[in-house]
C-alpha cells in the first residue's frame, strides 16, 4: 500500500482555521433556533428520522461561508448539499448532529465538519454549543478541546470496568440488529451510554469520558470530524464487519472487537 502523499503545512493551516470559523458560526445559528419553537419539523428516511428548518439553516450557512472562504472545494452535507469543486478538498459536514436531541431540548447535538484530502479526514471541528466546548484536531498534530490537548482514557484497560456508549439507526430492522448485540456487550462491560449524537460520542471517547464507542452504518457526516479528534487523542477508530464503527483505547481495542464480531 503505497502512502498517501503529505498534506501541505500552510494548507493545514488554513483547513484547520476555516473548519473552526465555520463550525463555531453554524453553531450560533442552532442556538438560536434553540431558543424558539420550531415550526418546519418533517421526517427523511423514516419517522424516527427528523429534520427541522434548523438542520437546514445550518447546513446552508456551512455552504454558504465555505463557498465564501473556499470557493474551488467540494462539498458533501448531510441535508442534500453536494457539489464537486477543483481543489482536491472536500468537506464534510453534519449541519446539527443529534436533531432529535435538539428537538427534545435535551443539550446533547453538534455542528460537525471535516475537510478531507484525497479521502482522508485531515482537519475537524466539532462544537458542542451547549457545554461551550469544541472539539478539533489536524493530521499529525493532535487533538484539542478548548484550545488545550485531550487524550483518551489512560489506566482504564479491563472490559470489565468500560463505560462504553453506542447509538441507533432510524430504521426498524436495523434497530432490531443492534439491539440484538446489547445482551452480550451488557453483562461484559461497566455500563452503555446512548448519548445521541456521533460526534459527541466520538469526541467523549477522545476525552476520555468514554472509554469506547460503537455503532453501526453510519454515514461519513456523522463521524469524519469526530474519527480524526479520536485518533490524534491517541483512539483507535476502524470500521468491523456489519459496517460497526469502533472507536476505543488502544488497550480495548482488541477484546471488543472480538465482543462485537464474535471473532
Amino acid at each position: 500500500m503505497t502512502t498517501p502523499p503529505a498534506v501541505p503545512s500552510d494548507l493545514l493551516d488554513e483547513l484547520a482555521e476555516v473548519a473552526l470559523e465555520v463550525a463555531l458560526g453554524a453553531a450560533l445559528l442552532l442556538a438560536d433556533y434553540a431558543s424558539k419553537p420550531l415550526e418546519q419539523v418533517g421526517t427523511k428516511s423514516s419517522p424516527t428520522d427528523m429534520v427541522s428548518e434548523a438542520d437546514r439553516a445550518s447546513e446552508a450557512y456551512i455552504s454558504d461561508q465555505l463557498r465564501r472562504l473556499r470557493p474551488q472545494d467540494s462539498v458533501l452535507g448531510e441535508e442534500g448539499t453536494a457539489y464537486a469543486g477543483t481543489s482536491g478538498v472536500t468537506w464534510v459536514a453534519d449541519p446539527l448532529d443529534g436533531t432529535t436531541n435538539f428537538l427534545y431540548r435535551i443539550p446533547a447535538w453538534a455542528v460537525s465538519l471535516a475537510a478531507t484530502v484525497g479521502g482522508r479526514t485531515v482537519a475537524g471541528v466539532v462544537v458542542d454549543q451547549s457545554r461551550g466546548e469544541t472539539w478539533s484536531a489536524v493530521e499529525g498534530r493532535g487533538a484539542y478541546c478548548n484550545g488545550e490537548p485531550c487524550h483518551v482514557a489512560a489506566g482504564r484497560a479491563e472490559l470489565s470496568t468500560a463505560l462504553v456508549a453506542t447509538g441507533f439507526g432510524y430504521q426498524k430492522e436495523r434497530r432490531a440488529s443492534q439491539a440484538a448485540i446489547l445482551p452480550k456487550l451488557l453483562p461484559a462491560v461497566r455500563d452503555i451510554r446512548r448519548v445521541g449524537s456521533a460526534a459527541l460520542d466520538l469526541c467523549w471517547v477522545a476525552g476520555g469520558r468514554f472509554d469506547a464507542y460503537y455503532e453501526s452504518h453510519l454515514n461519513e457526516w456523522d463521524w469524519a470530524a469526530g474519527r480524526l479528534v479520536c485518533q490524534e487523542a491517541g483512539g483507535v477508530v476502524t470500521k468491523l464487519a456489519g459496517e460497526v464503527v469502533l472507536a476505543t483505547t488502544p488497550q480495548l481495542a482488541a477484546p471488543l472487537t472480538q465482543l462485537l464480531t464474535g471473532a
